[in-house]
């Protein structure tokens, strides 16, 4: 069998013969010459005819030929005098041409065909960024002597809350989608100190807008022996600084520290210069996170801005309350472009707590208690959202066209 060689790779064997092998990019007919633009994974590169082949866009080919020099052809090198073989026909038409620069279909149109508008070269690379951005968490954090781990997706409890649960019919017992591994990564804790999770999570959210999603990725992240939520905050900059190094050009650097505002001293901000007056409300609304994150541009020169210490009322059971005042918590939320991206902060380790603050509700979280029955750390941790990461650093507008095959209100297909 002949070694294939990847397009991109053509500039090193000039003068050589070579097979690649990949889709019918584009075909053009000129008067005396006919080109074929072959696609792989690596890229694209032109073949010259002298007589037009049979072939449409989107065939599967293998062609074997001669490394010429071309400065016009893609990194400046043809193959000329190729052997053509036919691997696989098209069985219908495309629903729109993927040579072109810019994707010409609607973001609708894209979700329907996705196994072959992904193809395009620009939807491409937002998927080859996320699984650039997964590698650098996950070094970042095997840098730090965490330990990966995979948590049970289908669970006998809520995990943040009572609502937006998709509840299951297991083996004639009630049981749900996990909507995070929260307490399953706390328990390992109790086992490794330091775990980190890659995984899906799932949120019945009665939202139709463009950044929910029933089903995301989650980078989850928990660590032991820490002082507070600062020490949470301080290894979560590392990370995203790493998937931002992975994606490229297209991701702001990450200031060391982060800048960083307190949840009410945002809300005088917002009150002072927006004409609105948010004080009292125990969240951020999706206009005030844009304008604060408009906000630390201006001020700190940073797309990426902490917003820490939000009212315990609209945090989880399991969050650490501010010491110095309870009805705060020690957590935060970051802000990348002014979207939340992650939330985080310490959380409670001591098993009186979890009995005073959880009350009769107690029994319902048993299996989970028993970790801190046994004795837990001062602990902590984060959640990124992949797609909203990649999202956000590329500017596209809706959650969905960062995802390979959504789950939302309207959508279980394909």
């Amino acid at each position: 069998m002949s070694t294939r060689t990847p397009v991109a790779r053509l500039r090193a064997h000039v003068g050589a013969t070579v097979t690649i092998a990949g889709w019918v990019h584009r075909r053009r007919v000129l008067k005396s010459v006919t080109f074929l633009v072959v696609r792989d994974r690596s890229g694209t590169a032109q073949a010259v005819f002298g007589e037009p082949p049979e072939v449409t866009e989107e065939t599967v080919v293998r062609l074997t030929g001669r490394v010429t020099d071309n400065p016009r052809a893609p990194h400046g090198v043809e193959l000329t005098d190729p052997e053509l073989e036919i691997l696989c026909t098209p069985a219908r038409r495309p629903p729109f041409d993927l040579y072109r620069p810019e994707v010409p279909a609607t973001l609708p149109t894209v979700l329907d065909h996705a196994a072959f508008a992904l193809r395009h070269p620009l939807l491409r690379k937002r998927f080859e960024l996320a699984a650039a951005s997964v590698a650098a968490f996950r070094a970042a954090l095997d840098d730090r002597a965490f330990t990966e781990i995979h948590t049970p997706k289908i669970v006998a409890t809520a995990t943040e809350s009572g609502a937006n649960l998709f509840r299951l019919d297991y083996f004639g017992r009630p049981a749900y989608l996990a909507q995070s591994p929260q307490l399953f990564k706390q328990a390992m804790v109790g086992v490794f100190e330091r775990v980190y999770e890659v995984g899906p999570v799932f949120r019945a959210e009665p939202h139709d807008t463009a950044r929910h999603l029933a089903q995301y990725t989650s980078l989850d992240a928990e660590f032991g022996f820490i002082t507070d939520h600062r020490d949470v905050m301080a290894v979560l900059r590392d990370v995203v600084a790493a998937m931002a190094e992975a994606a490229g050009p297209a991701a702001p650097a990450v200031p060391s520290p982060i800048p960083a505002v307190d949840f009410g001293a945002a809300q005088e901000l917002l009150a002072r210069h927006t004409g609105e007056d948010p004080r009292g409300e125990p969240d951020l609304s999706p206009a005030h996170e844009r304008w604060l994150g408009a906000w630390a541009e201006r001020e700190h020169g940073s797309a990426y801005l902490f917003v820490t210490g939000y009212p315990m009322a609209k945090r989880p059971f399991y969050t650490e309350p501010d010491p110095a005042d309870p009805a705060r918590s020690n957590s935060f939320d970051l802000l990348f472009r002014g979207l939340e991206l992650v939330t985080g902060g310490q959380r409670r380790h001591r098993y009186s707590d979890y009995l005073a603050v959880l009350g009769d509700s107690a029994g319902q979280y048993a299996d989970y208690l028993t970790a801190f029955a046994h004795g837990m750390p001062p602990h902590g941790g984060f959640a990124i959202g992949l797609e909203r990461w990649v999202a956000q650093v590329l500017g596209v507008t809706n959650i969905r066209g960062t995802t390979l095959f959504p789950r939302d209100l309207h959508r279980l297909r394909p």
